[in-house]
């Protein structure tokens, strides 16, 4: 599907930046909903959209005839408002959203600055929509030249230097701020890629043998443990008597509601609560009890601001790699605008030349039809080189050239 005329690129957006963790959580939208929301988007007619959620971002990227086309597919998707949207929300077209996206997969959007999480994620969910055929060539070519960028900034600059994703953050956390952490009763409850990562750094930066994880899905929890002795796994059914009996709960779930309550916690003891989840899936209500202390991502972004001014360093070399790739991606665009017209031209004189010859073979006895073929040939090669020499150098006046080869050769 081609980009229509009077359709432009947009990304609208919720992210950190604007919006606290409650309110990002009621534009999140699961991998059903992003399925829903993109099936209906073909229904529409819409194409290159793309779905970016994580606990930091919602992100939608596609063409629209308006933005708020996408934004109404958003709120019907999510649990959030237009005019919750409006107050919070970013709205870019075409360069500027190009733009966002190549800084979005670099890491200089990322709440914690350099970090990469959700290159995969942008993979994933191109992939996605390709299978649906919602991408265009616009868009295949754009998102190329992103993760090609993405690739350069991580191997050539140290903008992801020292590690400071946010389920790491929950460890520095701990290690800060929880004295004889390597003797306390740590779960881990969820075990999605978020929690993977947490646990990975759990065994890396930790000597803690009481650590016990928990998922709706046991045999994924079980296949894991079984290749660390310091890990124990526990039964989801008991999820409330094995939070009464830990020191330190992490929640990385992925559900779209509280699956931590009042009624699964102590009142009188001393708990240290992480939620790594988005939507927050411990309940505030939790952070009632005296003696336990809840921590949410925005809270845990904080302590990685350590290693942050190296990354600062390092932004300028990102944005210079990230210029050649938008530079390069622009190059191509203003190309594609004319290469379809400049192609039909070259039709045009062909079937032009075609006439002509054949013509002049009936006139003309002893006709070189050959040698005419390659005269006429060079000509029409250095015409249409001309139409584009003029078409680059004339950027003020390419549409008009383009109209104006319309009308002379229906080109």
């Amino acid at each position: 599907m081609t980009q229509s005329a009077k359709k432009h690129f947009y990304n609208i957006g919720v992210s950190y930046k604007k919006a606290d963790v409650a309110t990002r959580g009621k534009f999140s939208l699961s991998k059903e909903m992003q399925h829903q929301f993109l099936l209906e988007a073909q229904s529409h007619g819409y194409d290159g959209v793309c779905i970016i959620s994580t606990c930091n971002r919602t992100e939608v990227f596609g063409f629209a005839e308006h933005p708020f086309l996408l934004i109404n597919l958003l709120c019907k998707f999510s649990s959030g408002t237009v005019e919750e949207f409006a107050d919070i929300s970013t709205i870019q077209k075409n360069h500027d959203a190009i733009h966002h996206l190549f800084r979005i997969a670099t890491g200089l959007e990322s709440q914690i600055l350099g970090d990469y999480e959700i290159i995969a994620q942008l993979k994933q969910s191109f992939k996605h929509a390709k299978e649906l055929k919602l991408t265009n060539a616009y868009t295949e070519r754009l998102y190329n030249s992103v993760l090609q960028a993405s690739k350069r900034v991580k191997n050539e600059t140290q903008l992801s230097s020292g590690v400071t994703s946010v389920s790491y953050a929950a460890i520095q956390y701990i290690l800060d701020n929880v004295a004889d952490f390597d003797s306390k009763k740590i779960t881990l409850f969820g075990f999605g890629k978020m929690g993977l990562h947490t646990c990975k750094n759990l065994v890396k930066y930790t000597n803690n043998n009481s650590v016990t994880l928990v998922n709706r899905t046991q045999e994924k929890v079980q296949s894991f443990v079984q290749h660390y002795s310091q890990l124990n796994w526990g039964d989801y059914n008991n999820l409330p008597e094995i939070i009464q009996d830990t020191d330190i709960l992490i929640v990385s779930t992925g559900a779209d509601h509280p699956t931590v309550t009042k009624q699964n916690v102590a009142s009188d003891k001393e708990l240290l609560i992480l939620d790594l989840s988005m939507p927050e899936n411990v309940s505030e209500e939790v952070a009632d009890f005296e003696k336990v202390t809840l921590i949410n991502v925005d809270e845990l972004s904080k302590v990685t601001e350590k290693t942050l001014q190296t990354r600062e360093e390092e932004v300028p070399k990102a944005e210079q790699i990230i210029a050649i790739h938008v530079k390069e991606f622009n190059e191509w665009l203003h190309h594609r605008k004319y290469s379809s017209a400049i192609s039909a031209l070259k039709l045009s004189l062909e079937s032009i030349q075609k006439d002509e010859i054949a013509y002049q073979k009936k006139k003309i006895d002893n006709f070189n039809e050959s040698q005419a073929q390659i005269v006429t040939s060079r000509l029409i090669q250095k015409i249409t080189t001309q139409f584009v020499k003029h078409l680059k150098e004339d950027d003020e006046m390419a549409s008009q050239s383009l109209e104006l080869m319309k009308k002379v050769f229906q080109a």
